[in-house]
């Protein structure tokens, strides 16, 4: 691995366990195995590197739940796969934990690939259900939007009951609950 693919990696994992704050230049170059020098040879501080960080993390995490999204199957299934695919739950999800990171939210460039990774897995959560609205497999009256916005806030406060309970089952437990509801509006046998 490059050093600056070292410095991206240690930066990302230090900003999923410490936040913004708590992640030092020299924590990076720590875990990192990089000097000082190298960092600034790559990046012009902190911020820079931050952002590197959370950018490669939000493109993973839109990569990895687009292929439960795009997979074969009814959009329940998908949505399903999707929601109950492995995460590391009480570590909470890295890029909904930056959120509450009040640094990253006051600073533009690095709100911006939070902002629009929440964004993207909104507006593509609508378009599996507006598809599986359109091929009859959900009742017409769904609203798409509404209900991937009512996904993404289930899936969120899922990581954050998750945490405050120090258990994994009550993540499950709000997962549950999203597909139970969406099962309501579905005109196929769930599966899962």
């Amino acid at each position: 691995m490059s050093t600056v693919d070292r410095l991206v990696e240690s930066t990302r994992e230090l900003l999923w366990e410490r936040g913004y704050v708590g992640t030092s230049p020299r924590a990076i170059q720590q875990r990192a195995g990089a000097g000082q020098g190298s960092m600034y040879h790559h990046f012009s501080g902190k911020p820079e590197l931050a952002l590197a960080a959370i950018t490669r993390t939000a493109a993973e995490l839109r990569a990895e739940a687009e292929r439960q999204f795009a997979a074969p199957g009814t959009a329940v299934e998908r949505i399903t796969a999707y929601l109950r695919r492995e995460r590391d739950v009480l570590r909470g999800c890295p890029i909904g934990r930056l959120t509450q990171d009040p640094d990253v939210m006051a600073d533009p460039a690095l709100r911006r690939p939070v902002e629009e990774t929440f964004t993207w897995l909104r507006t593509r959560l609508a378009a599996v259900l507006t598809e599986g609205r359109d091929r009859g497999e959900l009742d017409a009256a769904l609203d798409p939007s509404a209900t991937a916005s009512t996904i993404v806030a289930v899936l969120q406060g899922g990581y954050v009951l998750a945490r405050a309970q120090n258990s994994p089952a009550a993540f499950t437990e709000a997962v549950d609950g999203a597909l139970g509801l969406l099962s309501t509006a579905s005109r196929t046998p769930r599966s899962g």
